[in-house]
């Protein structure tokens, strides 16, 4: 491996980014660790040559579960100092509460720090590993393929902000050389070798041992899958958006279920769960999904309620709506 190796990817990756065309602002997400000093390095190195970035800002968020947080801050802004860029340090301080719940107030602060900034773009450090470890997570939470092909590469949050990760096709192995390389002070975080954490128990034991006893080219396969399901993915979200479009009351919170019935039950499956969480943020489960399309086709002499999450959902002459 050269020492341009992962600076090429990084162009490579950036040139793939539509809304990279003309310099812009960005906010990059810092997580405190390895990815995360590899990213301010390609992102500066790559300023300095193309200065494509009018503004660059620096975030992050202190979980507070870790006695040397503190310090770790400390180490953080010491790099990032030296970039002459503002780093921004968020601290959540109610640190009992579950990891996925702490990831969404994560996204929340950042998100909202981006909009009050009028930022376009925000980078963050997941990488290939992060993704693969991702995928087996979700697949055994019994997830769908939207879960399945979580962390791509470019998600819009809203109509002018974008999450891009620049990381996402280099594996833990080049990133850890990467930062040696260039004498990067890596930050050991001691909760990475908790294997209380589900995620560090699949990183350091299933992995492996995928690897050592059923296939050594699992990495590489489950990428390989990654990839083909994201593009199948996105090929029935499109068309899930456009029979949401297709179907929906243009006052009303309602949705023609005539419309929809004769699709294909995956089509069908997406339009609900878009029509929910569009305007309630909120992820329809298996039971009430299953329900509503049990009910479209049954002819309804009467209107039918379903209570579920303080909403109630009711079926009545096509239409399925909100009260």
């Amino acid at each position: 491996m050269t020492a341009t190796y992962l600076h090429d990817k990084f162009l490579s990756i950036i040139l793939k980014c539509q809304n990279l065309s003309k310099p812009i602002s960005i906010l990059i997400a810092l997580s405190g660790g390895k990815d995360s000093l590899c990213l301010i390095k390609l992102v500066e190195d790559f300023n300095h040559i193309y200065n494509y970035f009018h503004n660059i800002e620096y975030i992050y968020v202190d979980h507070q579960w870790r006695d040397d947080s503190q310090k770790n801050i400390k180490h953080l802004l010491n790099y990032t100092n030296i970039t002459n860029n503002n780093t921004y340090v968020y601290q959540i301080h109610k640190i009992h509460m579950s990891e996925s719940t702490i990831r969404r107030i994560r996204y929340q602060i950042i998100i909202q720090h981006a909009i009050k900034n009028k930022t376009q773009i925000i980078f963050t450090g997941h990488n290939q590993t992060d993704q693969l470890e991702t995928f087996l997570l979700n697949l055994i939470r019994g997830t769908g393929l939207e879960g399945l092909s979580s962390l791509p590469l470019i998600r819009q949050i809203r109509h002018c902000i974008q999450i891009i990760r620049p990381l996402i096709k280099m594996n833990t192995g080049d990133i850890l050389w990467f930062c040696h390389k260039f004498n990067l002070p890596i930050w050991s975080d001691k909760t990475n070798f908790y294997y209380s954490n589900y995620r560090n128990r699949i990183r350091y034991e299933l992995l492996p041992y995928l690897k050592a006893y059923f296939c050594p080219k699992t990495e590489y396969n489950i990428i390989n899958f990654l990839n083909l399901s994201s593009i199948e993915n996105e090929y029935i979200k499109q068309n899930a958006i456009k029979l949401y479009i297709a179907s929906r009351h243009s006052y009303y919170l309602a949705i023609n279920y005539k419309i929809i019935k004769n699709q294909h039950l995956a089509l069908k499956r997406r339009t609900l769960y878009l029509f929910f969480y569009y305007n309630f943020n909120k992820y329809l489960n298996n039971n009430i999904l299953n329900q509503l399309i049990e009910y479209m086709y049954i002819k309804h002499q009467r209107k039918v309620s379903i209570i579920w999450e303080k909403l109630i959902i009711n079926i009545y002459k096509n239409w399925i709506y909100i009260q």
